[in-house]
């Protein structure tokens, strides 16, 4: 069973002290991914979630029309405002597309990142449809971003571009998640296996000291909605919000994640991941 956060009363007046993430990401009209999954994630694990959008998306779950960025400046004064006003505990990213936006939010970002808190980067280069959500000029700036981060966590087809090998199976996935986690030295990473064809659905978490750690549920056939890294990393960060360790965040993102599946909506002739509670 997946808890929320327990709310807490500090004074007569029942004041409620929540942890705060924020999430820097590309808005979904289609509410699947992006931005709007994670606020549904972040509020059904009982934190509070702000935003910066960073890009607006014209989508549904089969197909990008386009993108339209927002100049660097507004998404680093969406960024500022919240820092400004909030004790933000976490900081999520999510579709950043540009260098020139990845540029703008490393700098407003720094402070906190130089407090300790920890950022989750979910490495958004390529949407489910195909559609490549990452210009190429970007992928640069994108690395100098993850030297920052906690955590990183490319599902199989962005750990190839950012490891430059093909993954085909459990042996590759460990060596990349293992040889990412080295070569940049700071951020532990999870490379995901969901798309693997194996009977399991297994995560690799590796940490820059060698560690390796397996994250396993049993595959749910035929089913792939999009949003699924979105909502997964939006868990994780939720999870180190409230104080978990990194192990236990990703272990609570993985339960959140498969019970989305498990518990997922049939709309139209699209199946679309259940954020709400149980």
């Amino acid at each position: 069973m997946i808890r929320t956060f327990r709310q807490r009363e500090t004074s007569s007046k029942s004041r409620v002290i929540v942890p705060v993430v924020l999430t820097i990401a590309g808005s979904d009209n289609s509410g699947g991914a992006g931005l709007q999954a994670d606020l549904k994630t972040f509020t059904t694990l009982g934190v509070y979630g702000t935003s910066a959008v960073t890009c607006v998306v014209a989508e549904h779950p089969g197909h990008v029309l386009n993108i339209t960025p927002i100049p660097p400046e507004r998404v680093a004064d969406q960024v500022r405002l919240v820092l400004e006003a909030f004790p933000v505990a976490a900081i999520k990213t999510g579709m950043l597309y540009s260098a020139e936006i990845i540029a703008a939010v490393l700098e407003t970002i720094q402070p906190l990142l130089e407090k300790g808190v920890p950022l989750v980067i979910d490495p958004v280069m390529v949407a489910s449809s195909g559609k490549v959500l990452l210009r190429a000029d970007a992928i640069r700036m994108l690395r100098q971003l993850v030297r920052h981060a906690t955590l990183v966590t490319p599902n199989r087809d962005e750990a190839e571009l950012l490891w430059g090998r093909p993954i085909r199976n459990l042996k590759t996935l460990d060596a990349a998640a293992l040889e990412l986690a080295r070569d940049f030295g700071a951020p532990s990473f999870l490379v995901k296996g969901g798309h693997l064809k194996t009977g399991q659905a297994v995560d690799a978490l590796a940490s820059p000291q060698g560690k390796l750690r397996h994250f396993s549920v049993k595959r749910i056939p035929n089913v792939d909605p999009h949003g699924t890294g979105c909502t997964y990393s939006a868990a994780i960060a939720a999870g180190l919000a409230r104080g978990l360790s990194l192990g236990s965040a990703v272990g609570l993102g993985k339960r959140f994640i498969t019970r989305a599946l498990k518990r997922r909506f049939e709309i139209g002739d699209y199946q679309l991941l259940n954020h709400l509670p149980e």
